[in-house]
């Protein structure tokens, strides 16, 4: 689950004027029309086609004063600082196809707050020179073709509230000095070439509220603090490796959604992530760790505001654990893909079918590649295809016919493969 960009994306951008800008006295600053002009010379002309955004920029008049005639009407936004004099203040020119190098623009301009070049083809490295946007509250630099390290010069953002970073080139660390974006609410690096060990950013970034660095090679323990302020946390598709600490997650009072998954993770699953101790968590993904265990909680999950649960695809030993049954608001369960054993609690079958008043059924319980043995729960058996997502296959059910739509798109396990493991299976 994630949250919107609040994007000014279109092909075209349409001008966005506050009425200062309109005095008929205002002019640009002349600082700012050099950087205006290194950006459209420091595109690869082929992608600037006719009709385009950039390609209506003509310098023969002065831009902020001209926003409503035939030329310069899109991708800027201007705003009268003092004594008439005009600064951009906004640059977005998102999903517009541009290439070039964004070195190519000394990106001069201390008054902007937006930049937005989002969707586009620029390479290259991101410069140093952005530290001089002192006032910059977003910087979109998503889905493009940047390479080279996250320049230590971005932590002088010190007013940034949303960073965008995601699905690039980017390789080595993330750099310490984020520690310095005080105001920092959205941090997006996903779907790069990062390493790394993942820096503590807890002590500093108060505000933060979403973070995603999903999809790169980041190694390492789970950092030991956190931002309190987080709704969402989403490291998967790396390399930590090393145990969940309770502390990593103490005080996250507002955590809605943890995802962990496809890491190498060993060790415990804790209780505190079924207990009520994230009062407002609702989603985790722990699936493609190396988790043995998991712990219970004193309150057998009662407290919990689980929705969606997936430890598929660990190494988790033992039986099912029947609390989970007892979480009130629990309506997916996955433990596919480890070596559990024992029987299907028959609570589990209960809250699929016939739950408790309050208590939300289970939708979707998945239960396939392990080593369950014994009798299907009787309330199973009179499930209607569609009416509930449950597999059972590649299991140690001996009487699991294909009649049943949960036994079937796999076969059960081998009995010597069953006896193998554990050789109470009957």
């Amino acid at each position: 689950m994630g949250f919107p960009k609040f994007s000014l994306s279109s092909t075209v951008l349409l001008i966005m004027v506050t009425g200062l800008s309109l005095r008929a006295e205002s002019t640009t600053y002349w600082e700012d029309v050099d950087v205006l002009k290194e950006l459209k010379n420091g595109l690869d002309p082929g992608s600037v086609s006719p009709g385009s955004c950039v390609s209506s920029w003509d310098f023969t008049v002065d831009p902020c004063d001209s926003l409503f005639s035939e030329r310069f009407t899109c991708g800027f936004r201007c705003d009268v600082v003092v004594s008439g004099t005009s600064r951009v203040t906004e640059i977005s020119l998102d999903q517009a196809g541009y290439a070039g190098s964004l070195s190519s623009t000394s990106w001069n301009l201390p008054y902007l707050e937006t930049l937005d070049l989002s969707d586009n083809f620029f390479s290259g490295p991101i410069p140093d020179s952005l530290a001089n946007l002192t006032h910059l509250r977003r910087l979109g630099l998503s889905r493009n073709s940047l390479s080279g390290q996250i320049p230590a010069a971005i932590g002088s953002l010190s007013e940034l509230e949303e960073l965008y970073l995601d699905n690039n080139n980017l390789q080595g660390g993330i750099p310490a000095s984020m520690n310095n974006l005080v105001n920092l609410k959205r941090l997006e690096l996903q779907s790069n070439r990062l390493a790394g060990e993942f820096p503590e950013l807890g002590r500093s970034l108060k505000n933060l509220s979403f973070l995603d660095v999903s999809n790169n090679a980041i190694s390492g323990n789970i950092p030991a603090s956190f931002p309190s302020s987080l709704v969402q946390i989403s490291m998967r598709n790396n390399s930590l490796e090393g145990t969940m600490i309770h502390d990593s997650f103490r005080n996250m009072g507002y955590l809605q959604v943890l995802d962990l998954s496809h890491n190498r993770l060993s060790g415990f699953v804790p209780a505190f992530l079924f207990d009520g101790a994230l009062p407002s968590l609702q989603q985790l993904a722990l699936s493609f760790n190396r988790f043995s265990s998991l712990k219970f909680p004193a309150s057998l999950g009662s407290q919990s505001e689980l929705i969606a649960v997936d430890l598929s695809n660990n190494e988790l030993r033992g039986l099912l654990p029947s609390f989970m049954a007892l979480m009130p608001k629990l309506s997916a369960l996955s433990f596919e893909n480890n070596k559990l054993t024992g029987m299907v609690p028959t609570m589990y079958a209960l809250k699929a079918v016939v739950p408790r008043p309050g208590i939300s059924p289970l939708v979707r319980l998945l239960l396939g590649g392990n080593y369950l043995f014994g009798p299907i729960p009787d309330s199973l058996m009179g499930l209607k295809p569609g009416s509930v997502n449950v597999r059972l296959v590649d299991n140690c059910f001996f009487q699991c016919p294909d009649i049943f739509f949960f036994c079937q798109g796999g076969d059960q396990k081998s009995l010597t493969e069953c006896k193998s493991f554990a050789p109470v299976i009957p």
